[in-house]
């Protein structure tokens, strides 16, 4: 059977208020005072749709064999690039084999249950062995408009395979409309929408009611029989009134985080349903229903094996390892909405040499240095030397993957000329448990927490911007464990 056999998400560590955002720019929208509530998911200036899905992949991954993942799609509406495998990068990140299929999914809302779709019905033809589903988004929204306070960046991944299914997939049904509510143009950097009440009674109302009768007409269901209906609709009263409609009952609604994180787009659905699976329970039937352009209706029943989930982070413990922040301004200059100076330093044109990148792209994608095969010793970067000077053994090194092993901070240092979007920059030498040694930046800290010995874990960030290009640079940054529950 085939069915989601690992699971998990992933929320930035940094939370805006919206009413910090709302007492900015209210002036502008007082109607916005209407979604003033809560708070919103911000990714960190380093932080973008690729490294959120890698984030939250390799959670899912935690336990699993990646050497049987033949797999990897990647669903956003703001991927970085659109003539780069994005899924590629993940990939690559995730330190998974290279004869592996990967693909985007993108132009709309719902790409991300229709990466899950395809991921699923390839197991279920037996052509594939395990896919890694990655849904991730970082929606922009104009200063003052109502969806610069709606949305929220966050991401989820399952691991979909017919071994050790957690859910079981039963079935899905799908309605397609080129229904426009929001859309973005092939050079718009913000997310624009139409009138509200087209999109509440027209959209809301009517796709997803048809989209779930479609469903359990198909297959003989009632609303009653889910444990969990899991959709998206970030209206309050559409959604009363939809649950009313369906017959949804309120303990049965799976809560839809927007005040504790966001709408987050493409990931939406993903992110929900990770987070009901955290709490789910063997026999329970899910119900998951995605939004845009359409809908897509998926159902699924949880299986015994949930209870031998293996502990990652998750939506859950994402939500907990937060930190606010409380500067409406740094979020403007880390999206990029507004300008901010960082010095001479920051005018030097930095080049992506992609020959370079190609040669070396184990190790700076995906963290692997060396192993030798005689002495045991290992190293970072990897060289055809073993760096044991007992041994010294020449072309007898193995790959050895450094990103999921824990460091501790040898030495650490705050830079303040040194150009970025979050000073002062923090870097230093990190010592791996087991072996190796390299320096690295340090995210997702402040430098008085910061102590040598503390210990690290390895994330995969963005390195650099290069706006002339128009590229985006990755490579790991170390995050203080401390900071993660």
């Amino acid at each position: 059977m085939a069915g989601i056999c690992s699971f998990s998400g992933y929320v930035p560590r940094y939370r805006l208020n919206r009413k910090v955002v709302y007492q900015a720019m209210g002036w502008m929208n007082p109607g916005n005072i209407a979604h003033a509530k809560g708070e919103k998911a911000v990714a960190n200036f380093d932080e973008d749709s690729i490294t959120m899905a890698v984030a939250a992949g390799l959670s899912a991954l935690t336990g699993t064999d990646r050497s049987k993942v033949e797999g990897v799609y990647l669903a956003s509406t703001t991927m970085p690039y659109k003539e780069r495998l994005n899924a590629g990068i993940v990939s690559a990140a995730l330190g998974l084999k290279d004869d592996i299929r990967a693909a985007d999914f993108s132009g709309g809302l719902k790409a991300g249950t229709t990466a899950l779709l395809a991921a699923l019905e390839g197991v279920e033809a037996k052509r594939l062995n395990k896919v890694v589903v990655t849904a991730s988004d970082c929606r922009l929204g104009k200063p003052a408009s109502p969806q610069e306070l709606i949305f929220g960046d966050s991401a989820a991944a399952l691991v979909v395979g017919d071994e050790d299914v957690m859910a079981e997939f039963k079935g899905s049904y799908s309605v397609t409309h080129d229904f426009v509510d929001h859309y973005r143009g092939q050079s718009n950097k913000y997310d624009r929408q139409w009138e509200d009440r087209w999109i509440r009674d027209l959209g809301f109302g009517q796709f997803v009611p048809e989209v779930i009768n479609g469903l359990l007409n198909k297959y003989g269901l009632k609303i009653a029989d889910f444990a969990k209906v899991i959709y998206d609709c970030h209206y309050p009263a559409a959604r009363r009134t939809l649950n009313k409609v369906i017959g949804i009952a309120p303990e049965t609604d799976q809560h839809n985080l927007q005040t504790e994180i966001g709408q987050s787009g493409a990931a939406q659905s993903l992110v929900m349903l990770a987070s009901a699976l955290e709490e789910a329970k063997p026999g329970d039937k899910l119900l998951v229903v995605s939004f845009g352009s359409g809908c897509d209706a998926l159902y699924f029943e949880v299986t015994e094996n949930i209870q031998k989930t293996t502990k990652n982070n998750g939506i859950s413990g994402s939500l907990a390892n937060k930190v606010d922040l409380d500067n409406y301004t740094k979020y403007l200059v880390w999206r990029g909405i507004l300008p901010g100076e960082e010095g001479l330093l920051a005018e030097e044109d930095v080049w992506t040499r992609w020959s370079a990148l190609w040669r070396s792209r184990k190790m700076v994608m995906g963290l692997w240095g060396a192993k030798c095969k005689k002495c045991g010793t290992v190293q970072i970067p990897p060289q055809t030397v073993c760096v044991n000077q007992e041994c010294g053994a020449v072309g007898e090194t193995e790959d050895y993957i450094f990103s999921d092993k824990v460091g501790h901070i040898e030495s650490f240092t705050g830079d303040m000329l040194t150009a970025t979007l979050n000073p002062p920059a923090i870097y230093g030498q990190v010592k791996f448990e087991g072996g190796g040694k390299m320096m690295f930046d340090f995210t997702d800290c402040e430098l008085d927490a910061l102590a040598t010995g503390m210990a690290v874990s390895m994330s995969f960030r963005r390195k650099y911007y290069d706006e002339k290009r128009d590229i985006s640079g990755y490579f790991w940054k170390a995050v203080p464990l401390k900071e993660v529950p």
